[in-house]
């Protein structure tokens, strides 16, 4: 695990210099095709950079900041649009925004104060059921394995969210600007459309929108019209969201893609589609209650997870990789404590 880390130490030196490079060569070019032959061998280095680490945990958060997020972020950046154009005129700000998953947004005092102690001990509450996952991890050959692929779909969120919210909470110590939240409680979605849109990993959401879902519904609207131009687009997103997770898998398990977790997104892109069309179509009055609607779709996400997502996963043994990884982090800390 230590030479593990001292390689993902390289890693984010070796993306940090990539970035000053973006910062004070690329964005003194004008927006359009010469900046993006710039950065050309920034994103292929993003891309091959995560090859580079072993372990299941660290290659999986490397490559969703830099191959996945970076790399969108940099795409949209040869074409001045947000969030890195304006470029900041602080360099270390630069590399936040496009290293981390991190958005700002605007300052509201009141409101910050009177959440953070909410926030703090939901936080506190959801590090406190990881802990208990990893400890119950250890009888799971005791527990059916359905209840361990929960357990297993808990677990990702949860650790996703936590590392998200470091991310976030080293951001505003630094730069002291506030960050929009990466989750926003998707347990209490009351639809497909509402968990994917606004509930789940939403620095995604917002770095998808911008690059494949608004140039989409651009061309479909000419195609189809304004009322149903955002249907293809909504598949395309999906569809690229899929790809996507298929090369973080691929970083992860170094096997060839069974395309299972991309049908996964395909199938979860024509649901909300399906959703579109029935609010478009069914009058307000005979539309299912937000809790049955809500119900159903955590339901759907769910079962579609456990068939289509995590096997993939489990199947190349990185729940027990991330299991087996997390044990030697905690002996290392421990190790590395004066008491």
């Amino acid at each position: 695990m230590e030479n593990e880390l001292h390689n993902l130490i390289k890693v984010w030196i070796l993306a940090i210099i990539s970035l000053c490079y973006c910062f004070y060569i690329s964005s003194k070019l004008p927006k359009g095709i010469f900046k993006l032959f710039s950065l050309t061998p920034i994103f292929i280095f993003f891309l091959y950079l995560p090859l580079t680490i072993s372990s299941a945990s660290l290659v999986g958060i490397t490559a969703f900041f830099l191959s996945w997020l970076a790399n969108f972020k940099l795409l949209l950046f040869c074409f001045d649009q947000p969030p890195l154009s304006p470029p900041p005129s602080n360099l270390f700000h630069f590399i936040s925004l496009a290293s981390l998953p991190i958005k700002p947004k605007q300052k509201t005092p009141s409101q910050n104060k009177s959440k953070q102690p909410q926030r703090s001990i939901v936080f506190a509450i959801k590090a406190l059921i990881l802990a208990l996952l990893y400890h119950c991890y250890s009888y799971k050959q005791n527990i059916h394995k359905n209840v361990v692929l929960a357990m297993y779909c808990v677990h990702i969120y949860i650790e996703l969210e936590l590392i998200l919210a470091l991310a976030t909470t080293l951001a505003r110590a630094m730069f002291g600007f506030e960050i929009e939240p990466q989750f926003n409680e998707p347990y209490l979605a009351t639809s497909l459309q509402d968990f994917w849109g606004r509930r789940w990993n939403l620095m995604v959401t917002s770095i998808l929108r911008p690059t494949v879902y608004y140039p989409i519904r651009h061309i479909s609207t000419r195609l189809l019209g304004s009322r149903w131009a955002s249907l293809p687009a909504i598949v395309t997103v999906f569809v690229v969201s899929g790809l996507m997770h298929e090369l973080i898998f691929y970083y992860m398990t170094r096997v060839a893609p069974t395309w299972e977790v991309a049908w996964f997104f395909i199938l979860h892109g024509v649901a909300v589609v399906a959703e579109v069309v029935v609010k478009k179509v069914v009058p307000d009055k005979m539309r299912l209650h937000s809790v049955v609607s809500g119900a159903l779709a955590l339901g759907f996400v769910a079962v579609t997870a456990v068939w289509l997502f995590l096997p993939q996963l489990v199947r190349n043994g990185v729940d027990e990789k991330s299991i087996g990884e997390y044990s030697k982090l905690m002996d290392l800390i421990k190790g590395l404590l004066p008491f």
